[in-house]
């Protein structure tokens, strides 16, 4: 009896420390994609939010010139801290996800234990609606930062006061998480497909040239994380238009979407359906570095654990 209890212990006690190293590599990988990729995503959020820019590089610019190079990390304390804890989430759930499914194919199917691809899907799924949780009031406080007017005609004097003010108007739900719904549409969508993207070619990679996925040389895993992550951007893009401008709208009176689809609606109408993908060439642009260093991170400190 003994000998079981050990047993189960060990196999608890393995279970906790993989867990424990999915989440420190995500939150490394997440402290890399947020210094890469900040400067990139405020010029997006911009082209989404206002019409006041002809391009991205009118907007990069226009902020370089009337509020200097230091706007361009204009709210990054937020994500530093948050979107590492984003990603630690993400990959920590996306390894739970797929571990329920290995054991669950085991029982099924014993030769054929791995993932199919619409598994790799629905655990990068789980692991968006997961760190929705998380990354939905995070990216809002960062888009209110990134959006105010710079100078006598700011809003919030940091994320902090931000977070209260948001919270002020209608409280928690209706404040600080306005987009939660479109918030949960992206991330399933989006982290379905960069881990599936990033997992088949990993797994592509390996079985082509015969090879273990741990000996694939750190260039061709930033490469596929770079994929991954043009993959992931242009999938759900229209969904992080809808948010993001959910999430510099009004409040009371000056509030002009009532939900997702209402959002979806005046702006296609407005604007067309360009709009809804206005701003995504700097967002291209920044996915390619910024996934690649969150995936390169992730897997060398993920070997450097063993």
């Amino acid at each position: 009896m003994e000998d079981f209890e050990k047993i189960d212990d060990d196999l608890a006690n393995a279970g906790w420390a993989r867990t424990a190293k999915d989440l420190f590599a995500g939150a490394a990988g997440g402290i890399t994609q947020v210094l890469l990729g900040q400067p990139f995503d405020i010029v997006k959020v911009r082209l989404q939010t206002t019409s006041q820019y002809s391009n991205a590089l009118d907007c990069a610019s226009k902020i370089f010139k009337n509020e200097g190079p230091l706007a361009f990390y204009k709210g990054t304390l937020t994500p530093l801290i948050g979107i590492g804890a984003c990603v630690s989430v993400q990959f920590g759930a996306f390894h739970q996800a797929r571990r329920f499914f290995e054991e669950r194919n085991s029982k099924n199917s014993p030769l054929h234990p791995g993932l199919s691809y619409s598994q790799y899907y629905l655990a990068g799924a789980f692991a968006g609606v997961t760190n929705s949780v998380i990354s939905g009031p995070i990216e809002h406080v960062r888009i209110r930062l990134q959006a105010q007017p710079h100078g006598a005609g700011r809003l919030y004097n940091g994320p902090i006061d931000c977070v209260r003010k948001l919270s002020s108007h209608g409280g928690v739900l209706r404040g600080l998480y306005r987009g939660e719904v479109v918030t949960i549409f992206r991330e399933a969508q989006a982290y379905g497909v960069w881990f599936l993207t990033f997992e088949y070619l990993m797994n592509q990679d390996a079985k082509r040239n015969n090879i273990k996925r741990e000996d694939i040389s750190s260039i061709k895993v930033a490469t596929y994380g770079g994929l991954a992550g043009e993959g992931l951007w242009l999938s759900s893009y229209p969904l992080d238009v809808i948010k993001s401008k959910m999430q510099t709208d009004g409040f009371g009176a000056q509030q002009k979407y009532k939900s997702m689809t209402d959002c979806f609606r005046q702006t296609v109408a407005a604007e067309g359906f360009g709009a809804l993908f206005r701003g995504l060439g700097p967002t291209l642009l920044r996915a390619m570095p910024v996934s690649a260093g969150t995936f390169a991170t992730v897997e060398l400190v993920m070997r450097a654990m063993g």
